[in-house]
């Protein structure tokens, strides 16, 4: 009987980190490997934040200059937060926010943790998603 049990709660235990969120948690590059994003826990969900510029591009300007809201076109880029209310679903972190400081504009979005390690990271404007590819630093 306590075997059994014990069996039973193997398996529940089991069943219940299969369908975990994976851990995404760290700092990743962006496609053209001009900044660090560190995402991190936020209460029971994600954000992450422009941690470091890696690349200054000529001319290109260090405070948040797209932000449609006037009050927010100062702030540092490094720092920023980009990503925020991310909550966990079974294979990926959806429900979330991700602002694009190059327009302005936010997005909802997706993180999916690829098989190679990469972290999928989706934008969506109603059913039409686009994706990038973050790697692992």
């Amino acid at each position: 009987m306590l075997r059994r049990m014990f069996a039973t709660v193997l398996v529940l235990l089991g069943a219940g980190t299969a369908f975990a969120a994976p851990e995404v948690t760290g700092n990743w590059i962006i496609p053209d490997r001009t900044a660090l994003i560190a995402i991190d826990h936020c209460g029971t969900g994600l954000c992450g934040r422009i941690a470091k510029a890696l690349v200054i591009k000529p001319g290109h300007p260090s405070t948040d200059v797209h932000n449609p809201n006037k009050a927010y076109r100062n702030r540092p880029l490094v720092g920023l937060q980009i990503l925020s209310g991310f909550a966990a679903g079974q294979d990926r972190w959806d429900q979330g926010t991700i602002y694009d400081p190059e327009s302005g504009k936010s997005y909802k979005s997706i993180l999916r943790l690829n098989a190679d390690g990469s972290l999928k990271v989706s934008g969506c404007v109603l059913f039409i998603c686009q994706s990038q590819r973050w790697t692992r630093n």
